[in-house]
C-alpha cells in the first residue's frame, strides 16, 4: 500500500500517563486523507495530550502513531515537515500587520517567493483589505483566521487545530468555521478538538469521542444518530443533537463502567 492509500492519521493502542495519572488508556483511530475528524471529549479527557503526541511535542509511553505515513517515534522530523499545529492560543505577533506575519514565517520556512505565497494566503482567508493594518486591530476571528493562514504556509498535507475557536464571538466562529471548511476543499487533512459539539456536527465528515482515556465512539454523525432511540413523532420529528448524542453515550459508558465494578 502506498503512502497516497494509507490513512493521513494512524493510532492504534496510544497509552499516556502522568505518574498514577492515566490520561490514554489504549486510544485507537484513523483519519483518511482530505476528511475533517473531530475529537470530542470533557475538559480533562486527553484531547491535548493526543495532539501534543501526534505533533511530536509529546512522547507517547506505548502506541503505533502514523502521521502522513510516518512514525511518529522513528521519523518525528518527517512528521514535522507533514504538519502543522494551530493551538488553543492564537500565534500571531500583534505589533506587525497581517502581510509582514505570513512573511516572517515564510522566511523562515524557506518558501520561495514570500510574497506571493503571502498575498494568496490573505486572499483565501479573506484578509486582503487588512493586511497592512497592525494585527492588535483585528478583531477575534481575523487573529484566528491569520494564524490559520500562517500554519498553511509550506503547504502541510496534516494540520492539527486545537479547540481553534475557544473565547470567541458567534460571528468569529463562523469565520473560523468557512475558513476550515475551506481547507478541506483544498484537500488539506484536519483533525479537530472541540468542546463545541455545534462545532463538530457543523465541521466533521467524522467524530469520535474521548472518555476516560479511550475512544468510545467513531462515526459519521447520521452514524452516532442511529445509537439512540428513534425519534418520536408528535407534531414534528425531533432529531437528536450531536450534544444530546454525547452526553448519552458518555452516560451509558459510565454506567457500563460502575456496573463492571
Amino acid at each position: 500500500m502506498t503512502t497516497a492509500q494509507l490513512p493521513a492519521i494512524r493510532v492504534r493502542g496510544l497509552r499516556k500517563s502522568y505518574k498514577d495519572l492515566h490520561v490514554l488508556r489504549g486510544v485507537d483511530f484513523d483519519v483518511e486523507r482530505g476528511a475533517i475528524v473531530a475529537l470530542l471529549g470533557s475538559n480533562g479527557a486527553g484531547k491535548t495530550t493526543v495532539i501534543r503526541i501526534l505533533s511530536t511535542l509529546l512522547r507517547a509511553d506505548e502506541g503505533d502513531i502514523d502521521v502522513n505515513g510516518f512514525d511518529v517515534a522513528a521519523s518525528p522530523a518527517d512528521v514535522r515537515e507533514s504538519i502543522s499545529l494551530t493551538g488553543q492560543f492564537v500565534a500571531v505577533d500583534e505589533i506587525l500587520s497581517g502581510r509582514e506575519n505570513l512573511l516572517l514565517v515564510a522566511r523562515l520556512r524557506h518558501v520561495d517567493d514570500a510574497a506571493a505565497v503571502a498575498d494568496a494566503l490573505l486572499q483565501r482567508f479573506s484578509l486582503t483589505d487588512a493586511a497592512d493594518r497592525r494585527v492588535g486591530t483585528y478583531s477575534g476571528g481575523m487573529r484566528r483566521r491569520l494564524d490559520i493562514a500562517m500554519s498553511l504556509i509550506g503547504d502541510p498535507p496534516v494540520i492539527f487545530l486545537d479547540e481553534p475557536t475557544t473565547g470567541l464571538d458567534p460571528q468569529s466562529r463562523i469565520e473560523v468555521w468557512s475558513a476550515i471548511e475551506e481547507l478541506a476543499k483544498q484537500g488539506t487533512t484536519v483533525l479537530l478538538t472541540t468542546q463545541y459539539l455545534d462545532e463538530a456536527e457543523r465541521l466533521a465528515d467524522r467524530i469520535a469521542i474521548l472518555h476516560e482515556g479511550r475512544i468510545i465512539v467513531d462515526g459519521t454523525l447520521a452514524e452516532l444518530k442511529k445509537l439512540l432511540p428513534p425519534a418520536r413523532v408528535e407534531y414534528v420529528e425531533k432529531q437528536p443533537s450531536l450534544e444530546e448524542i454525547f452526553l448519552a453515550i458518555v452516560g451509558q459508558h459510565e454506567s457500563t463502567t460502575t456496573e463492571e465494578q
